[in-house]
């Protein structure tokens, strides 16, 4: 039996000139020493098309798998962590709401400062270096603010615009605010009805495999001071 661990971040690096510290940017340094971390405690990193197919049931994963995740979009994403991620080798996974591609956070502008996000062309390149950019829906609503039309809408939307941009699968979906409104059963259906194969949350730790919900498989929260050696032991 395999153990997974979906790390979950957001921002990777200082922040831009006009923004502020906030629990959500990781130091390159914080960054290389977590994926350090997850090679130490015998995780060996996966990418996100083969999570994918071991999260629906088809194929096999090591013992110990670890996939790295970013929501957002972020340029960071672009200009720090992938650095990172090539010198080690690590596979990672980017979830974007593609109503926000080439513009800012304005969805949680009242909270964190805006930065910039990943334009089509940035996220053709971190697509062709081994960062997969799948769904986070089309406008990063909270899914328990919407109708259920509403919610199809933005799963089925984003899907279709980021396989036509980037001519690649996208057969995940991250919930915006780790919201996926109770896991409501219109919810489930429109992502089986759309082609995902797994969807993720916001929270949590390594699990084993199978999941109990391969469309509500949590991630570890990762933020500078996350204890990450500890939360891989707990899952030992």
């Amino acid at each position: 039996m395999s153990t997974l661990a979906v790390l979950g971040y957001h921002k990777v690096g200082p922040p831009g000139p006009e923004a502020w510290e906030t629990w959500y940017y990781v130091p390159e340094n914080v960054f290389a020493d977590q994926l350090t971390t997850l090679r130490e405690e015998g995780f060996e990193p996966v990418d996100a098309a083969a999570v994918s197919a071991a999260l629906d049931g088809e194929g096999d994963l090591p013992d110990r798998a670890a996939l790295v995740t970013f929501d957002d979009g972020y340029r960071s994403v672009l200009d720090h962590a992938l650095p990172v991620l090539q010198r080690m080798e690590f596979p990672a996974g980017l979830f974007v709401p593609t109503a926000y591609v080439a513009s800012t956070n304005e969805f949680d502008h009242d909270v964190e400062p805006e930065e910039p996000l990943c334009d089509w062309s940035q996220l053709a390149a971190l697509n062709a270096a081994g960062v997969s950019v799948q769904s986070h829906s089309v406008t990063h609503p909270a899914f328990s603010d919407l109708t259920p039309a509403q919610r199809r809408d933005e799963i089925t939307a984003s899907k279709a615009a980021l396989e036509a941009r980037l001519d690649t699968p996208v057969e995940l979906f991250a919930y915006p605010y780790g919201d996926h409104a109770d896991m409501a059963a219109d919810v489930r259906a429109a992502l089986a009805d759309s082609g995902y194969r797994a969807a993720f949350g916001y929270g949590g730790g390594p699990f084993a495999l199978p999941p109990d919900d391969r469309y509500l498989v949590e991630r570890l929260a990762m933020g500078p001071d996350t204890d990450l050696r500890a939360e891989l032991r707990a899952a030992a």
